[in-house]
């Protein structure tokens, strides 16, 4: 009976690792984070937050729907569900007390996120025109930039660009994305980026020479050695040097710019996909939409 328990016991050790490999660490980290402010309402109010009930989500989050937006609430609930599968509970997220709950905020706040604004054309070009090129520490700036906008990328795979990912053909370069979010279990996918005519502002010139000023020095291999955070922050910085408002800029403008930029030049909605790694068209359609506000506007019509 013993040696049952102990292979019980080895099984659910096995099914939890299972269960934390199964999230990129990024995402294991958010999740944490919002379960700790779950926990902290918990233990100021009394309540258990491991294993918790669907009436405690409901009272946090109405708490937390005070002074957070629709999309916090539901992330949070996300992350609480899944702390409770990692650690072998059971949580019915979608218990009527919790959803009749969502709903009634929702009716209030509204659902509707304010996105950061895509880096387009025009602006991309002002902000690599700001960085200074004669300053060698720049030249990781310029190609960041222009590589995150020219590939689509999302932060996470741009900070976890290695130099083996890259091969350089006589079209441009080819970027192996080994885990992305939407291919966590790691299968991997090609980027591919031509050389562009403006030699000024072409990813493929400014990452080689990026890569020959850093002179193949790469700290745990990775090419660009920064955090996610610190994308948002170089961005900001040359948006504000060129006068845009640079609170409307993240990290995801690059993806978002990529994406809106190709939908308004005509590229085909499984063209835009194939380079970004959408799994499904709901946000793509978001960026073509966005990108035809005017260009298929019923006014361009009307003569006055």
């Amino acid at each position: 009976m013993s040696e049952l328990v102990t292979d019980v016991k080895k099984l659910e050790i096995e099914t939890l690792k299972n269960l934390q490999n199964s999230k990129a660490k990024n995402t294991l980290r958010a999740y944490q984070s919002d379960f700790r402010d779950f926990s902290a309402f918990c233990v100021k109010n009394g309540f258990s937050s491991l294993p918790t009930q669907p009436k405690i989500i409901a009272l946090y989050i109405t708490n937390l729907s005070k002074f957070s937006k629709y999309s916090t609430l539901k992330r949070r609930i996300a992350s609480i569900s899944v702390i409770h599968k990692i650690k072998g509970h059971y949580l019915d997220t979608k218990h009527p007390i919790i959803m009749e709950n969502l709903h009634g905020i929702k009716r209030t706040l509204g659902s509707r996120q304010k996105p950061k604004k895509p880096l387009l054309i025009n602006d991309l070009k002002l902000i690599i025109k700001a960085i200074d090129q004669e300053k060698k520490e720049n030249l990781r700036d310029k190609a960041l930039i222009l590589i995150g906008f020219a590939g689509g990328f999302r932060r996470s795979e741009l900070i976890n660009l290695n130099n083996d990912d890259l091969e350089f053909v006589d079209e441009g370069v080819k970027i192996l994305i080994r885990r992305s979010k939407t291919d966590q279990s790691g299968e991997g996918s090609i980027k591919a980026i031509p050389y562009f005519d403006n030699k000024e502002f072409c990813p493929v010139l400014s990452l080689k020479k990026y890569l020959k000023f850093k002179d193949n020095k790469f700290k745990d291999g990775k090419i660009f050695d920064i955090s996610d955070k610190s994308v948002a922050l170089i961005i900001k910085k040359y948006a504000q040097i060129t006068g845009l408002d640079a609170s409307r800029y993240a990290g995801h403008s690059l993806r978002s710019g990529f994406a809106t930029t190709a939908a308004e030049f005509g590229s085909e909605e499984r063209s835009i996909m194939a380079m970004t790694g959408h799994k499904t068209t709901q946000m793509v359609r978001r960026y073509i939409q966005e990108a035809n506000l005017f260009k298929n506007n019923a006014l361009n019509k009307v003569k006055i």
